[in-house]
């Protein structure tokens, strides 16, 4: 089974094809620090799973899902991340990932996930009742992502050059993403991610 590896962390990246090549006897092919050397490669459409991190630079792990599975859709997409599963994997599942893991889960889970989605199977999108509640989940993918990155600290005009779409129209997906959520400033869409688990909470000022 042949495997590509995303990740922005070096280091983190040789562990993960340590433990594909020792504990699950695949083959690595390819490695990428950000979204736009996945989508560059020449060999991505020769892997048969992408292990992909959701916080790459450049193009980001959502984004690089959505145009892997509409371009390469025979390449199955294991995300591997440091954001909690109860909060993250729904949403990469819907958005076409075969499996959604936690950094946090033991090696050996990760290498399960890669042979299942190699062998084509795909993990069922959790009906979590409170997660459907949350006006967040009423986004749709695109304004979910919109969201995040914002929150996270990029401009409009940033989102607009990395989506490859003009700013008009980023501007109104975060309009309508302040509409569902009844939030009109930044600040305010800052502290319902971080009250939601979605970020984790901004460094506090010093004291002056």
């Amino acid at each position: 089974m042949r495997v590509f590896v995303a990740d922005d962390h070096a280091f983190v990246r040789v562990g993960i094809r340590q433990v594909l090549e020792e504990l699950g006897g695949f083959t690595v092919i390819g490695e990428a620090a950000d979204g736009r050397q996945v989508l560059n490669s020449p060999v991505l459409g020769q892997a048969d799973v992408l292990v992909l991190d959701l916080s790459l630079p450049i193009v980001s792990g959502p984004e690089v899902l959505r145009r892997v599975r509409a371009q390469w859709p025979s390449v199955a997409v294991v995300v591997l991340s440091m954001h909690p599963e109860d909060q993250f994997a729904r949403r990469a599942l819907k958005d076409g990932a075969a499996a959604y893991l936690s950094k946090e889960r033991p090696p050996t889970d990760l290498v399960a996930a890669v042979r299942r989605a190699g062998e084509g199977h795909r993990d069922a999108v959790p009906g979590d009742a409170a997660v459907d509640e949350a006006p967040h989940t009423r986004l749709t993918r695109r304004e979910h992502q919109i969201f995040l990155q914002i929150v996270g600290g990029k401009t409009v005009s940033e989102l607009a050059a990395e989506l490859d779409v003009h700013a008009c129209t980023v501007s109104n997906h975060l309009a309508s993403v302040r509409s569902k959520l009844g939030l009109q400033t930044v600040a305010e869409l800052v502290r319902y991610a971080v009250a939601q688990g979605l970020v984790g909470a901004p460094p506090e000022e010093p004291a002056r």
